[in-house]
């Protein structure tokens, strides 16, 4: 199975957890089936990337990077590669790029959709339709910086950077939430 079909699959499978979360769900079933291309990066304006918070193994803290275009704190993630099989292990792989941290273990039905404006192809304005995902890092993970970020650092739930936008805080309650924590 391609991975254009298998997001295709897990979208059409997923359970939107609100009208907002369906009507995304919704557009990017409608942007597969009008893009055979809509998996990379070379789809402009959008398209589909795969992204995962980490969570450490207590599910007290979670693993944010400080993007270095974007100077803001994220959520691991981005564009899916032709090895990649699933959204999932597209959101994995980029973790464990972004993090260093070998062993993370990924919730393979997402989390969250977030379709936000990126300075990414020649045409704008441009979107990721990001399918979010959540991870746990194995006990006493020690990340390390990859070299799309500034830097990579752990985080109390409590004492969240200011820089973090609505829609990562968004994604941590909708991690937390599935999680347990």
């Amino acid at each position: 199975m391609s991975l254009h079909a298998a997001a295709a699959r897990v979208l059409q499978e997923w359970g939107a957890p609100d009208a907002e979360q369906q009507r995304l769900r919704t557009a990017y079933l409608a942007h597969l089936q009008a893009f055979p291309d809509a998996m990379w990066r070379q789809c402009h304006p959008d398209h589909l990337t795969a992204s995962s918070l980490v969570a450490d193994a207590g599910r007290g803290r979670v693993l944010l990077t400080l993007h270095r275009r974007l100077d803001r704190w994220l959520q691991t993630g981005g564009h899916c590669e032709p090895d990649d099989a699933t959204l999932a292990e597209a959101a994995l792989r980029e973790a464990r790029e972004e993090s260093g941290i070998t062993g993370l273990v990924i919730d393979p039905v997402p989390v969250l959709l977030s379709r936000h404006e990126v300075p990414c192809g020649p045409v704008r304005p441009a979107h990721h339709l990001d399918v979010q995902h959540v991870a746990i890092a194995p006990d006493g993970a020690t990340p390390s910086c990859g070299e799309e970020s500034h830097d990579v650092a752990w985080f109390e739930l409590d004492r969240l950077p200011e820089s973090a936008d609505e829609s990562v805080n968004a994604l941590i309650r909708s991690a937390m939430a599935r999680l347990g924590g």
